[in-house]
C-alpha cells in the first residue's frame, strides 16, 4: 500500500463495507490493524470480519478527512460511529410568496422559502420573531394571494389589521415595496445584522430631525430603542468576538453529544446538537472532528475560527482553533457546554421514560465499574441504627432491587442483646439476624451491603457477615459531612474513598439509599418511643388490650380524665363487665 494520505474501506465476505477510515499514511495505518491483538473486543471483531479492503489516495489529510466523512454518510458502515438525529429544533422560515410571511417551524419544505436555523434555544426563536413583528407588522395569515388580487381590491383586511398586528398589505394600506423592505429588515435581524439596521435608523432620525419632522423621528426612535433592547438580550460577548463557531462535547457511555453555537457579530444566530453512537472505541478527538464537520455543513457556516473544549483530530489547515481558559470565548464555550449537557439530560430522561430498566442498568453498571465488582449490584441492602441515649434502640434495613426501593422487603429490628448506645454491637446483631434468617430459609443473598456510616460500621457488618456467618458479600459505607449530606463513598478492606461528583447519577442514587434508610430507621424509632411514652396503668389492667386502651384514650383524652370518669361512662365505651373492672381497678377495689 502507498505511504500517502487517503481513505481505506474494509469489506466483509459478502462484499459489504463494514468500516471506513482515514489516514495520513495509508500503509502504516492499515498495517496497525493486523500486526497485533487489540485491547478492544469490538476492534478484534472488526478485524476478524475483514475479507477485503480498498483504498483511495488523496492529496492531503484534509481531503482524506472530507472523503471519509462523505463515505460514512453514504454507506453507514456497521463499525463506524453512527449519527443519530434526535428531536428537530425550530427554524425561522421566510416564505417565497409574493407577500412573504415570517414564522417558526420544525418542518423544512424544500422550495417553500428561506430557512434560518435550527436554533437549539427555542426562546431565541421567539425573541427574534417578537421583535420582528413588533417593529414590522407583517402578515401572519396563511391565505395565499397574488399581486392581481391585491391590485383589483378583491381582498379585505382582517381583525389583525384592526388591532394593529398587520400592516394591511391585502388592501394596499402599505405599498409592496415598503412591505418587502420590512421583509429585508426582518432578514437582517434574523442573520444577526441588527446593528446595521440600527445605523440606518440613526441616520433616518438625524435627517428627519434636521427637517423638523419630529413626530416621524420619534416613531423611528421607538423602533431603535426596541432593537437596542433586543440586542442586549441576544448579545453574548462584546463585538471583539465577531464570527465564530463554538462547540460543546459530552459523553454518556457509548453515546456522544456535540453542540454548536454559531456566533455572528456577537449574537447567537444558530445552534444545534447532534448525537453519535460509538461502535468501536473511537477517540473523542476523532468524533469531535466529525461532529464539527457535520454541524458546520448543516448550518452552512464557513467561519475561520472555532472554539472547542479540546483539540479535535483534524479539521482543516485554514481554520483557527482555540481552547480558551478565560475571557469572552471561554464564556461562549461554557454556554455551549451547558447546552450540550442539558441536551444529554433531556435525552436520558426521554430514554428512561420509555425504558425504565435502562436507567437501572446504567446506574448499577456504573456503580459496578466504580467499585470494581464482579457482579452488578442488582440487590442492595442498607442498614442504619437509631436510639435515644441508648433507649428504645432499633435498626432498619431497606432493600433496593434494580435501583428501586423494594418496600415489601424492608425489615425492622428491635435491638435485643445490646445494652446502652453501642452502635457497632447493634449493627452486628441486626446484620447477623438478617442473614441468619435468609440462610435458614435458603434464600439468596444481596449483591452489596451499604452501611449508613463509615469505617466502624463497615467493620461491624464485616464481622457479622464474614466472621460469624462465613458469607462473602461486598460491603460499602456512606459518610455524611458536617451538614448531614452524603459526601463520601467507602469500599474495600481497608476501606478506600471512591471519588464521585455530586452531579453523577450514581452519587444521586447512593444519596437516595442513604436518605431512605435513615428515614426508615428514624420513623421506626419514633414509633417505638411514642409507644413506650403512651404506656399507662391501663396496660396493667387484666383484660385490657391495645384496642380497648385506644378506644378509652380516644374518648377521655387522658388517663387523668379516665380515672375521674363515672363507671357508667366507661361501660358505654367498653361494655359492662370490662368497664366495671377498669373502674374498680382505679378506685382501689382490685388488688394491684
Amino acid at each position: 500500500m502507498p505511504e500517502s494520505p487517503g481513505v481505506y474501506q474494509y469489506f466483509n465476505s459478502e462484499g459489504t463495507i463494514i468500516y471506513v477510515g482515514k489516514a495520513k499514511n495509508l500503509k502504516r495505518r492499515v498495517n496497525s490493524y493486523f500486526n497485533k491483538e487489540h485491547e478492544s473486543f469490538k476492534t478484534n471483531m472488526l478485524v476478524k470480519n475483514i475479507a477485503d479492503l480498498k483504498y483511495i489516495v488523496v492529496n492531503s489529510e484534509q481531503d482524506a478527512f472530507l472523503l471519509e466523512n462523505n463515505l460514512i454518510k453514504q454507506h453507514q458502515p456497521h463499525y463506524n460511529i453512527l449519527l443519530k438525529d434526535g428531536k428537530s429544533y425550530p427554524s425561522i422560515c421566510i416564505t417565497n410568496e409574493p407577500y412573504p410571511r415570517v414564522f417558526k417551524t420544525r418542518n423544512i419544505v424544500k422550495g417553500a422559502g428561506e430557512y434560518y436555523g435550527p436554533y437549539s434555544f427555542t426562546n431565541t426563536v421567539d425573541l427574534v420573531l417578537d421583535i420582528i413583528h413588533e417593529l414590522y407588522p407583517l402578515r401572519t395569515c396563511t391565505q395565499r394571494f397574488t399581486d392581481e388580487q391585491v391590485e383589483n381590491g378583491k381582498l379585505k383586511v382582517c381583525l389583525k389589521y384592526h388591532i394593529k398586528n398587520c400592516c394591511g398589505i391585502c388592501e394596499q394600506m402599505v405599498s409592496k415595496a415598503e412591505y418587502l423592505s420590512y421583509i429585508e429588515n426582518a432578514r437582517k435581524i434574523i442573520k444577526g445584522d441588527a446593528h446595521e439596521l440600527q445605523e440606518e435608523m440613526m441616520q433616518k432620525m438625524t435627517n428627519l430631525a434636521a427637517e423638523m419632522r419630529f413626530e416621524e423621528a420619534q416613531a423611528i426612535k421607538e423602533k431603535y430603542l426596541l432593537l437596542e433592547k433586543f440586542r442586549s438580550k441576544t448579545v453574548i460577548t462584546n463585538t471583539s468576538v465577531r464570527d465564530i463557531d463554538v462547540f460543546g462535547y459530552e459523553e454518556q457511555e457509548q453515546n456522544i453529544y456535540i453542540s454548536m453555537l454559531h456566533i455572528h457579530r456577537g449574537c447567537i444566530v444558530q445552534g444545534q446538537t447532534i448525537e453519535y453512537k460509538k461502535l468501536l472505541d473511537e477517540e473523542k478527538e476523532e468524533i469531535l472532528a466529525h461532529g464539527i464537520l457535520e454541524l458546520r455543513e448543516r448550518l452552512g457556516s464557513d467561519t475561520k475560527e472555532i472554539v472547542v473544549p479540546f483539540e479535535p483530530d483534524f479539521i482543516g489547515e485554514d481554520i483557527r482553533i482555540s481552547t480558551p481558559s478565560s475571557g469572552d470565548r471561554k464564556q461562549l464555550l461554557d454556554l455551549a457546554m451547558q447546552n450540550v449537557k442539558q441536551y444529554k439530560q433531556d435525552r436520558l430522561k426521554q430514554a428512561d421514560k420509555l425504558n425504565p430498566d435502562q436507567r437501572a442498568a446504567r446506574i448499577l453498571g456504573s456503580l459496578q465499574k466504580m467499585l470494581g465488582m464482579e457482579k452488578m449490584p442488582v440487590w442492595i441492602d442498607s442498614f442504619d441504627n437509631s436510639n435515644l441515649q441508648g433507649t428504645d434502640a432499633v435498626a432498619g434495613c431497606v432493600v433496593f432491587k434494580k435501583a428501586k426501593p423494594s418496600k415489601s422487603d424492608y425489615k425492622k429490628f428491635i435491638i435485643k442483646t445490646v445494652v446502652g448506645a453501642d452502635d457497632y454491637a447493634s449493627m452486628r446483631e441486626v446484620v447477623r439476624r438478617r442473614y441468619s434468617h435468609l440462610i435458614e430459609e435458603g434464600g439468596e443473598m444481596p449483591d452489596l451491603i451499604i452501611a449508613d456510616g463509615g469505617i466502624g460500621q463497615m467493620g461491624a457488618i464485616r464481622e457479622a457477615v464474614e466472621d460469624q456467618l462465613g458469607l462473602k458479600i461486598p460491603i460499602a459505607g456512606l459518610v455524611k459531612d458536617d451538614k448531614h449530606r452524603t459526601s463520601t463513598l467507602l469500599y474495600g478492606f481497608p476501606p478506600q474513598e471512591i471519588g464521585m461528583k455530586p452531579t453523577d447519577e450514581v452519587f444521586k442514587f447512593l444519596t437516595q439509599i442513604q436518605d431512605e434508610v435513615h428515614r426508615f430507621a428514624i420513623k421506626f424509632h419514633k414509633q417505638r418511643r411514642s409507644k413506650s411514652q403512651t404506656r399507662s396503668e391501663l396496660d396493667e389492667v387484666p383484660g385490657v388490650g391495645e384496642k380497648t386502651k385506644t378506644a378509652l384514650l380516644k374518648e377521655f383524652k387522658s388517663l387523668k380524665r379516665l380515672k375521674e370518669a363515672k363507671m357508667e361512662d366507661i361501660q358505654k365505651i367498653v361494655g359492662t363487665q370490662r368497664g366495671s373492672m377498669i373502674y374498680e381497678y382505679f378506685h382501689g377495689e382490685i388488688s394491684r
